[in-house]
């Protein structure tokens, strides 16, 4: 229920909930928020049983999270099963990694192979320099006169 809550603000709660109520009537405050969960949670159950009663034994094995929108479509279109639309062979022929990895394995190989040639074949090619610069203008002289 509270997974994506941190030990920060729990922290900063505790902090807030001293500062608003005081040490003394703290945990006067406590007992009645946990008192009202209580109530709610009881009344929650009372609902869902509630329900459970007026839909008859027909209905015996419904379970509300089964009205979740995922829970729904995996339990009653794909009947449990994973993959009925073939989403996983879809998945697997759109996935780049194995020809990544040929070409990787291709270069490496050619990488290696140029290591090999002699040092008289192999003469490096002239560099070009890719660096963008800006180009130098000369600055406009300055006439304090003219001002």
């Amino acid at each position: 229920m509270f997974s994506d809550v941190g030990v920060l603000e729990i922290l900063t709660l505790g902090v807030v909930a001293v500062l608003l109520f005081g040490p003394d009537k703290l945990p006067e405050v406590i007992q009645n928020v946990t008192g009202f969960l209580r109530k709610v949670r009881e009344f929650s159950d009372g609902a869902k049983q509630g329900i459970r009663a007026e839909l008859g034994p027909e209905f015996e094995d419904f379970e509300f999270e089964d009205l979740h929108p995922k829970a729904l479509v995996r339990k009653h279109i794909l009947d449990g099963e994973g993959d009925v639309f073939g989403l996983t062979e879809l998945r697997d022929a759109l996935d780049p990694r194995p020809e990544l990895t040929r070409i990787a394995d291709t270069v490496r190989e050619a990488a290696g192979a140029s290591a090999e040639v002699p040092a008289e074949a192999a003469t490096p090619a002239a560099r070009v320099d890719l660096t963008k610069r800006p180009a130098v203008r000369p600055t406009p002289s300055f006439d304090p006169d003219a001002t």
